[in-house]
């Protein structure tokens, strides 16, 4: 196992059960607690642990980012049937936009039956996935790309978004806040996110529930921004008045 990942493993276990123990982790991965703590103080490094004696906690503090293999394995069952839902949304003919989440994966997954399909996407994940999908035209933006993220981001993203108009944008983020709007963690991809907004129809905010609630480092928009929202459960009974006050759709899984 190449040790990155064995901290993205790490980092997930973190993730879940929100404390490590060193010697814990050596035994497991068959490897000295020297190479264990040198794994831990690049997650402290990087911000997403503190150290404590004998291994290390989660940052609870921490508005960074997970990589994104750490995302893309996180609540899959309700990935999986958001990208259910929004394919069959999805018609044949229409040209889409999908941002670099981890969800956007899911749903490109759930596309690759369709016909005479266009997506424009910044996610180099995406467009190997949908390489030998035979309906599917795929368009990349091209931008800079950022470690740890497999997206193509910058000035030069947004540029080449503002040229078209599609049918639908599909976006997702970090955070869904009731009277805030929602959140991504990375400027860039946020300024992305934005433009991609402004060239779809339909505006379609693709959000599991562990993301309401919770705010992150950077505003993308509100709810005057976007037409939909796909979640992986029924939302509350405020979030639900609140949609039907700004005139979005809520879909789930019934």
């Amino acid at each position: 196992m190449l040790a990155i990942e064995r901290r993205n493993e790490i980092l997930e276990k973190l993730q879940n059960e929100r404390r490590v123990v060193v010697s814990e982790l050596s035994q497991f991965y068959e490897v000295s607690e020297e190479t264990i703590r040198r794994d831990l103080e690049k997650l402290v490094v990087d911000g997403y642990a503190i150290k404590s004696y004998g291994g290390a906690v989660i940052n609870e503090n921490s508005n960074i980012d997970l990589p994104f293999n750490v995302r893309k394995n996180r609540n899959v069952v309700g990935k999986q049937r958001m990208a259910e839902l929004v394919a069959s949304n999805v018609k044949d003919g229409e040209n889409i936009i999908l941002d670099a989440s981890s969800t956007a994966v899911y749903i490109a997954k759930a596309l690759k039956e369709k016909k005479n399909l266009t997506v424009i996407t910044n996610s180099i994940e995406i467009v190997m996935e949908l390489l030998d999908a035979p309906g599917v035209t795929v368009i990349s933006t091209g931008g800079v790309s950022r470690e740890g993220s497999f997206a193509l981001v910058g000035p030069q993203t947004d540029r080449m978004l503002r040229s078209y108009h599609v049918d639908k944008t599909f976006i997702s983020c970090n955070g869904f806040d009731l009277e805030s709007g929602f959140f991504d963690s990375d400027e860039l991809h946020a300024n992305n996110k934005r433009t991609m907004l402004k060239a779809g129809r339909k505006r379609i905010l693709v959000v599991d529930s562990s993301k309401f609630g919770r705010c992150a480092f950077i505003t993308v928009g509100t709810l005057e921004d976007i037409t939909t929202v796909v979640t992986d459960v029924c939302p509350g009974d405020e979030w639900l008045g609140k949609f039907r006050e700004f005139g979005v759709e809520c879909v789930y899984p019934e």
